[in-house]
């Protein structure tokens, strides 16, 4: 498997990569086809006992569904893993061209830098790209960039405040550093919509175009980084890098950040080592060349009239395949360095922006079939599917195992020690991401110093662990809902994003999760009168269900934040040692963790 990792990068090496690739990729296959088929082999032999009726053929079939991500994500981690551990050079293992950049390489391109943004603070997005702009203007480069606000603000009091922040920071830098604002008056094809618009009226004048959202932080450094990377290859169309969270005091992004954190790169590695030349695109924190991109990359909407019709709302991956379609590289550089973002600071807003993204990805399935994709790129529409497809068929299983319990028994449900060893392995393949990484971790002394010592790295693993299991099932269960609604219309729009830490009061939280909670009880309640013994299995999947409610209050509460921040629970390592643009942001939880903590009395 490692064979290829240290080739040198010249253009024999490179000829020898691509015919790799081919093998890489069915080595992958193999390893996938070859675990769904062995998981589902055990699980029929967990399921026999007793014989076979339709309820647990109903059950094998909800199994086979969630299966694909499961073990993907294993795979895909574990190769990273590996990578990381052993190879002298892991980013050049995944993406040789670096190789070939010194990084004082005079960039001689010009790069259009885009903001895109709909109804948020100005002073924050202000806040977040002041740096960038100063260090690019005394890293002597101004002149190759130009920075791009696109509005689709439609709140009017937002787009007053626009005018004047925005207009204020043109002011400032002009002369320095070109800066240009430009408002929709209609949010029409969402974010693509945006950025094609720019395309149309300004894009024939740039290279490349350099993608930001609204809460993205990222150095003058990075921004260089990327651009000679794609600048050294004709044939790269997307560079993706990668993108963390940003130190927080909200108690849910924080732990859902470490998490990220934890699994994110072993993962992005290891499947950039077979995908190769057919990357992702995460829509942001991604440098673009323009040409083919505002040649091949038009997203007409979607024909009919239901609910799925109309623009695309998960534009990006689309993108993507359709970049590698006409011949351009598509390709991730998994540096941690190269910027952060701002995730959801509560389980409500998390549940939003979540649907939104599942409502996005079923508008892929048209695009599977689209002549002259790249087989990898059909392989990542279908994934992307999945990967909502599969939560009524985690929903499914819980409700039918619940009902063949509680009709035939634990015992006569499953055989023990095969039921024991699916169970270990499925958990196993859920949280191997992150386990490889702390593996990883645990091994360097100056990374565990950065998660705050090894006993703060492990109480915070203990915590993400426990969140992850009680977040899961709820999300599960949203997209079930939601696909319920689609069969009568709902969807979901695209609104700001609530950034700032807030409480959620107990009513809301009940309004919202309450068929969760029903759900969860439920469930538990029938296993508690008909076979108790099985109660703590299902608590896997009812109960995040059952504690939906008080997690989503507790997780928001300003003051549990603090008190995670205090004592060192999912700290990142920008929190241990700040990178001079964080602390330039002031940001709130960098001053709660370098406080003093109180002495005891």
């Amino acid at each position: 498997m490692l064979d290829t990792l240290n080739r040198p990068a010249n253009d024999a090496a490179a000829s020898q990569l691509g015919g790799s690739l081919t093998g890489r990729r069915a080595l992958f296959a193999a390893l996938v086809l070859g675990s769904i088929a062995g998981l589902l082999w055990l699980a029929t032999v967990a399921l026999s006992a007793g014989g076979f009726d339709p309820l647990r053929a109903l059950i094998l079939v909800l199994f086979a569904v969630t299966l694909p991500w499961s073990v993907i994500g294993f795979w895909n981690s574990l190769i990273g893993f590996l990578i990381m551990r052993f190879s002298s050079d892991p980013i050049a293992a995944v993406l040789p061209i670096v190789k070939r950049v010194r990084g004082d390489e005079p960039i001689t391109t010009s790069t259009a830098i885009l903001v895109c943004v709909r109804n948020e603070n100005p002073d924050r997005v202000v806040r977040n790209v002041s740096p960038m702009i100063g260090d690019l203007v005394a890293a002597g480069v101004a002149n190759r960039f130009h920075l791009y606000i696109l509005s689709d603000t439609n709140d009017a009091a937002i787009a007053a405040q626009e005018e004047s922040r925005f207009g204020a920071l043109e002011a400032a830098w002009r002369g320095r550093i070109a800066i240009t604002y430009r408002r929709r008056t209609d949010n029409t094809a969402f974010k693509a919509g945006n950025i094609r618009d720019f395309c149309e009226r300004w894009g024939s004048q740039y290279e490349f175009a350099l993608t930001l959202d609204a809460d993205s932080v990222i150095t003058a450094e990075a921004v260089l980084r990327l651009v000679r990377v794609i600048q050294a290859d004709p044939k790269l169309g997307i560079l993706q890098g990668l993108v963390v969270g940003m130190p927080s005091t909200s108690a849910f992004a924080r732990i859902f950040q470490f998490g990220m954190r934890l699994g994110m790169r072993s993962y992005t590695v290891g499947s950039a080592w077979w995908q190769g030349d057919c990357g992702p695109y995460w829509g942001h924190n991604a440098v673009i060349r323009l040409a083919p991109f505002i040649e091949h990359c038009d997203l007409a909407p979607r024909a009919g009239d239901g609910p799925l019709a109309g623009h695309i709302m998960s534009h990006d991956q689309l993108e993507a395949v359709l970049m590698r379609r006409a011949g351009f590289e598509v390709r991730v550089l998994p540096e941690e360095d190269l910027g952060w973002e701002e995730n959801p600071v509560t389980l409500m807003e998390f549940i939003r922006r979540d649907l939104r993204w599942c409502q996005g990805n079923m508008q892929y399935w048209p695009f599977i079939t689209l002549p002259g994709l790249k087989p990898v790129s059909r392989y990542q529409l279908v994934l992307w599917v999945f990967m909502f497809v599969s939560s009524p068929a985690w929903i499914g299983l819980l409700i039918a195992i619940t009902a063949s319990v509680a009709l035939n028994g634990a015992d006569a449900f499953v055989r023990p020690d095969p039921g024991r060893a699916l169970f270990a392995i499925i958990l196993i393949m859920w949280f191997a991401p992150k386990i490889l990484t702390v593996v990883d971790i645990l091994f360097r002394a100056d990374a565990r110093r950065s998660f705050g010592g090894t006993a703060r790295l492990l109480a915070s693993v203990a915590t993400e662990t426990v969140f992850f299991l009680l977040l899961s099932p709820i999300m599960w269960f949203g997209h079930t809902m939601f696909f319920g609604g689609l069969l009568f219309g709902r969807t979901v729009g695209w609104g700001g994003q609530a950034r700032d830490d807030h409480a959620v009061p107990l009513a809301a939280a009940v309004s919202q999760l309450w068929p969760h909670t029903a759900l969860g009880l439920a469930c538990l309640g029938v296993l508690a009168a008909t076979a108790p013994a099985a109660i703590p299995y299902a608590l896997l999947l009812a109960g995040g269900l059952a504690l939906s409610i008080p997690l989503a209050v507790i997780t928001a509460s300003p003051a549990v934040g603090r008190v995670l921040v205090r004592i060192g629970l999912g700290r990142l390592p920008e929190e241990t040692a700040p990178p001079l643009v964080l602390r330039t942001l002031a940001l709130p939880a960098l001053a709660v963790a370098e406080r003093p903590a109180p002495r005891p009395a």
